[in-house]
């Protein structure tokens, strides 16, 4: 597996209702060999499972968006488990914390963060972890859980580990982030010329640390910025990353594969 990986879309979602055979056929010819659809709910969870057995390409995470958080239940814990049996689920997620639109209260949607952690430290599988201006909160629950799966007689464990999905923290947070051994991924918005921050972060962080991703049917790169995305556009996502670091796009292409191998149990 040497091409490019799409660790983050939404093929389930209903704007590629029309064309998803289409859209993945795009995707192959523009070199990308491996996608990851995490869940939204435990409905899209399941979407996502079934278009990972139609798509040798396309694989699965399971998982409760914040916006749904108020959703989780011990049976929806209990499903979710019960997924991420299937052979292509490779993660839990997309979980996490979101105070920019605060669909479910904060309590209940740091208490539904904690539990798919929980259930991910069980399974000993990953998380994709969103975080949208709740980034101390996503840290400290994150650092919690960490500490507690640690004997207290030895090193910190490292069985907690993820991505931090279109990664919009600072350099401190992706130094937290890396001590957890955490990736961060990095979307459309790094293409942007105007997203000089995103960039100047970009530039600072090891290759090693990161993902591509394109947050498909969100966030298109330029020049298709405003219009659906899809996991073709990563190669766009991945030039950006090149240019930014000033290597070659086939050094981002190999290490990226490289880490998601290494992060999602593929090696």
């Amino acid at each position: 597996m040497s091409g490019l990986i799409d660790s983050h879309c939404h093929l389930d979602f209903s704007q590629f209702d029309g064309d998803r055979g289409q859209v993945v056929q795009r995707a192959r010819e523009a070199g990308v060999q491996l996608i990851i659809n995490p869940g939204y709910d435990l409905e899209s969870s399941q979407r996502a499972v079934a278009l990972a057995e139609r798509y040798p390409e396309v694989y699965a995470a399971v998982g409760v968006h914040p916006h749904e958080a108020r959703k989780v239940s011990d049976e929806i814990i209990a499903g979710l488990r019960g997924l991420a049996a299937h052979p292509k689920v490779v993660a839990i997620g997309e979980m996490g914390l979101d105070f920019y639109r605060d669909l479910s209260p904060r309590d209940v949607q740091r208490r539904a963060f904690r539990q798919q952690l929980a259930l991910a430290a069980e399974l000993e599988l990953p998380v994709i972890v969103h975080s949208r201006e709740a980034h101390d909160d996503v840290m400290a629950i994150l650092t919690e859980r960490f500490k507690a799966q640690s004997p207290k007689s030895k090193a910190q464990s490292p069985k907690l580990k993820g991505v931090l999905h279109a990664f919009s923290g600072d350099w401190a947070m992706a130094e937290k982030a890396f001590e957890l051994g955490f990736l961060v991924g990095i979307a459309g918005p790094v293409t942007f010329l105007n997203a000089h921050r995103l960039r100047g972060l970009v530039r600072e962080i090891p290759l090693e640390r990161l993902l591509v991703e394109t947050d498909a049917p969100y966030l298109a790169p330029h020049p298709y910025r405003g219009k659906r995305n899809e996991p073709a556009r990563v190669a766009l996502v991945a030039a950006a990353v090149a240019e930014v670091q000033g290597v070659t796009e086939a050094a981002v292409i190999h290490q990226t594969m490289a880490n998601a191998r290494r992060l999602f149990g593929w090696m």
